[in-house]
């Protein structure tokens, strides 16, 4: 076997090698850091969280109700002694009653929330 094929075999030996710790620590670090070992969010931490990366760490949610599905609605605010704000969250948006698509939240929050943030007396159309 000449010098060249042996440098050659350990080269593509190493490479594998490479290969196999690189998937075994990609494998550990979706098992124990993204979510294969981790239990589901519920809905009132998912709109937390969304809240929190809406309006500051400081926010807070005040009230929350089950929508149709994963979807939940509620009121939250900026922090403490502040106004709250009507809020649809969804698996990977969240709308506020105050945003500039004042249409898309209603229609949102009446799709998947019916009767939220509706008077007494009046039926969800």
């Amino acid at each position: 076997m000449s010098d060249r094929r042996r440098q050659t075999d350990r080269l593509i030996a190493a490479l594998g090698v490479l290969v196999l710790a690189l998937g075994a620590a990609a494998v550990w670090k979706v098992a124990h850091e993204g979510g294969l070992f981790r239990e589901p969010e519920s809905a009132g931490q998912r709109a937390l969280r969304q809240v929190r990366a809406e309006l500051g760490r400081g926010a807070e949610v005040r009230y929350i109700e089950a929508g149709i599905g994963a979807v939940s609605c509620g009121y939250a605010a900026r922090g403490p002694g502040q106004a709250a704000v009507a809020f649809v969250s969804r698996p990977q948006r969240i709308l506020f009653g105050d945003d500039p698509l004042p249409r898309e939240f209603a229609e949102t929050r009446d799709r998947y929330c019916p009767g939220f943030a509706q008077r007494p007396g009046v039926a969800a159309s």
